[in-house]
């Protein structure tokens, strides 16, 4: 197949160049699909339990019905792993309510559409973390942030603006001053030997990483903090860093042109990767 990835649709593993959707797809037209991101590490998958709770919570929300159970879900991403060599990386999985003419309006007869694929590794798991600059951005998203749906624009406009500046990441603002989370990752920041983190609601993706890194916190015997914040206070802070599915527990060195403390990795943001990553690797799911 020519050295394409092999990639999941519908049932059918193939080459990606022969992976094709209808343009009637809702997921196309009306961004009426949810999605997850799953990071692999030593050819097993992360938190996959977690991340299929929240993905049956997103379909859920939006009166759609996940097309596979869960073991059938990590059978086929297992494949994937294998299929693509995969020894630490990426797996994106994606669901859409289907296709059919254009209409604002959806019923019953929908017949799900569900797609995954690999990706590469963006940061190494036992190599050193680097720091990381971000860069603040409005917060444009829509009220219901909490349900992990591929309605993305305002990320993208937010990340391509700091990718443009040279930052890795943005760290997204809302109208009222507060940070609510970064781009496509959860951030936090450390002041006083206190761990400082937003509480989940209907503004911020309940992170899934966060989750995990929260608990790593809690048995590190880190005090944890749950409120909003702005940004003058992440300005002052001891240590920042974010958390994702691909990036595990990443520093922050500046946000925008400030730099946090002397801008290296900090101790308890290196303790809570080197925790994260112990914990993903004791965790790993084994289906019944």
């Amino acid at each position: 197949m020519s050295g394409e990835r092999i990639v999941f649709l519908n049932g059918k593993f193939v080459a990606e160049g022969n992976a094709k959707l209808s343009i009637f797809d809702r997921g196309l037209l009306f961004a009426d699909a949810v999605y997850e991101g799953f990071g692999v590490i030593d050819r097993q998958i992360v938190d996959f339990e977690y991340h299929i709770h929240r993905l049956e919570r997103s379909c859920g929300e939006l009166a759609m019905v996940s097309p596979m159970d869960k073991d059938a879900l990590f059978e086929m991403l297992m494949r994937l792993v294998s299929e693509n060599d995969l020894v630490e990386g990426f797996l994106y999985l994606h669901v859409t309510r289907g296709e059919g003419d254009r209409s604002f309006f959806y019923n019953d007869s929908y017949k799900p559409n569900i797609f995954a694929f690999t990706q590469g590794a963006k940061f190494i798991a036992d190599d050193p973390a680097p720091a990381v600059k971000v860069l603040t951005a409005p917060d444009l998203r829509w009220v219901r942030r909490d349900i992990k749906t591929t309605n993305l624009l305002a990320q993208v406009m937010a990340k391509q603006a700091a990718h443009e500046a040279g930052a890795y990441e943005a760290l997204m603002i809302d109208e009222d001053g507060f940070i609510t989370e970064a781009g496509s990752s959860s951030f936090f920041f450390i002041k006083d030997k206190t761990l400082i983190v937003r509480p989940v609601s209907n503004e911020i993706l309940h992170g899934i990483t966060r989750q995990t890194m929260l608990r790593v916190a809690s048995e590190q015997g880190i005090a944890v903090e749950e409120r909003i914040y702005k940004l003058d206070e992440a300005l002052g802070a001891d240590e920042a860093f974010l958390t994702a599915a691909s990036i595990y527990v990443l520093p922050v060195s500046h946000i925008d042109d400030n730099m946090i403390a002397d801008g290296t990795p900090g101790a308890f943001t290196q303790a809570l990767r080197a925790g994260f990553l112990k914990t993903a690797r004791a965790e790993f799911y084994q289906p019944s």
